[in-house]
């Protein structure tokens, strides 16, 4: 049996196959190492992301609270609409006023003639065919003021308003009231409410 000496060195058995072994278990150390250390890794990210998950699920179930914003913008239109409004009928209302006031004039323009063919009536004539063509011309302006709603002013024999009358005479009769209309002179007019033309009149008993 050969002994191991200093000229003739010879390693011992088992030494290499003890320094595999050691390298193995330093192989599989580092690796459980990584293993560890990637896991908490792995941990944190899965962690972001239900997160994530969760903040998305949560966002897309309670939307943000919307009702004041609706709430002022149903109040900004209920006052426009409520303006428009207000607009239109004052417009309306200007309408109908400048329409009446032309109309006013208009008729105010012909009263004259309506004045005269009254007159060519209380005179009459000997020409009975002239007479009844006026008596037609003078009804037929007659009727179409009344179609334009112009109505003669109620005088005679009614209490004095100088909304209404213009006294252009002054007499004493006893049979009348104080204040009463005693004539005529030139019949009034209204039309729409309005005035277009004062009646002309003598006021009995005036204080």
């Amino acid at each position: 049996m050969a002994i191991n000496s200093p000229e003739n060195p010879r390693r011992m058995p088992g030494r290499k196959e003890a320094s595999c072994v050691e390298n193995e278990e330093k192989e599989i150390l580092a690796e459980e190492e990584m293993t560890e250390t990637n896991i908490p890794d792995a941990e944190a990210a899965e962690a972001s992301k239900e997160e994530e998950s969760a903040s998305d699920a949560q966002g897309a179930e309670t939307p943000p609270d919307l009702s004041g914003r609706v709430a002022e913008l149903e109040d900004q239109l209920l006052r426009k609409i409520a303006e428009f409004d207000n607009y239109r009928n004052r417009t309306l209302r200007e309408k109908d006023e400048i329409g009446l006031n032309v109309r006013i004039q208009c008729v105010a323009e012909l009263l004259p003639v309506l004045d005269n063919f009254e007159r060519a009536l209380a005179i009459g004539c000997s020409d009975e065919g002239f007479f009844k063509g006026v008596q037609l011309i003078f009804s037929s302006l007659s009727a179409s003021f009344a179609k334009m709603g112009v109505e003669e002013i109620p005088a005679e024999g009614r209490a004095f308003d100088p909304e209404l009358h213009y006294a252009v005479g002054r007499v004493e009769n006893p049979e009348l009231g104080p204040n009463t209309v005693a004539a005529v002179m030139q019949k009034g007019y209204r039309m729409g409410g309005k005035v277009v033309r004062h009646a002309m009149v003598a006021v009995a008993n005036a204080d």
